[in-house]
C-alpha cells in the first residue's frame, strides 16, 4: 500500500468518524430541553400495543439548577386526552399506581425519572389518539410550578427498551 493510498483512507476514516460523532452529538442534543434553571433530558416512551388507552413518558434527569425547588404539576400533548403526574409503588406485593400532585425537583440537584427510578415517577398518557409506535417523536409540554411551560419532544422507544419498566401499565392497579 502506498503512503498516499494509506494518507486517504486515514482521511476517509476521519472524515467518517468526524460525521459520526457530530450525529451522535446532534442526537443527545436533540433530546435535552432547557429553560432558565431547568434541563429536562431524553423523554421517552414505550411502544403501545392497539387499543392499549394508556402509556407512559419517563425522563432521564430533571436537572435544576436554580436556587429554588420547582415542581413538574403536569403536562399536555395531543397523543393522549390528557396527561397525569403519577408514582408507583409496591403494597402488599402488588403494584399500584396513584396520581399525585407533582414531584419536587429540589434546588441544585437532579430529579432521576428514567424507566425503573427508584420512585416510580412518571407521567402517564391517558386516553392515547393513537398508538405510540417505536421510532416516532410525539410532541408535549410539560408543566412546571416555577419555570411554568418547556416544550419538549418524546421519543418513543421499542416496547422492552430501556431500563426495565414495560410503559403498558396494561395490568397495574390504580
Amino acid at each position: 500500500m502506498s503512503l498516499l493510498s494509506r494518507e486517504r483512507k486515514l482521511a476517509a476514516f476521519a472524515g467518517l468518524f468526524a460525521a459520526a460523532t457530530l450525529s451522535i452529538s446532534l442526537s443527545v442534543a436533540a433530546s435535552e430541553f432547557r429553560k432558565n434553571d431547568l434541563v429536562i433530558d431524553q423523554p421517552h416512551a414505550a411502544s403501545t400495543a392497539p387499543g392499549q388507552p394508556h402509556g407512559a413518558v419517563f425522563i432521564r434527569s430533571i436537572a435544576n439548577a436554580g436556587a429554588q425547588a420547582d415542581q413538574l404539576i403536569g403536562g399536555r400533548t395531543a397523543a393522549a386526552r390528557s396527561v397525569e403526574v403519577h408514582r408507583m409503588e409496591m403494597d402488599n406485593n402488588v403494584m399500584k399506581m396513584r396520581e399525585i400532585p407533582g414531584i419536587e425537583v429540589p434546588p441544585n440537584a437532579k430529579l432521576m425519572m428514567g424507566r425503573g427510578n427508584k420512585d416510580g415517577y412518571h407521567l402517564m398518557l391517558m386516553n392515547l389518539s393513537a398508538p405510540l409506535k417505536a421510532g416516532d417523536t410525539i410532541p408535549m409540554t410539560l408543566i412546571f410550578k416555577r419555570a411554568g411551560e418547556i416544550n419538549v419532544t418524546v421519543t418513543i422507544e421499542k416496547q422492552g427498551a430501556g431500563h426495565g419498566h414495560s410503559g403498558g401499565h396494561g395490568a397495574h392497579k390504580h
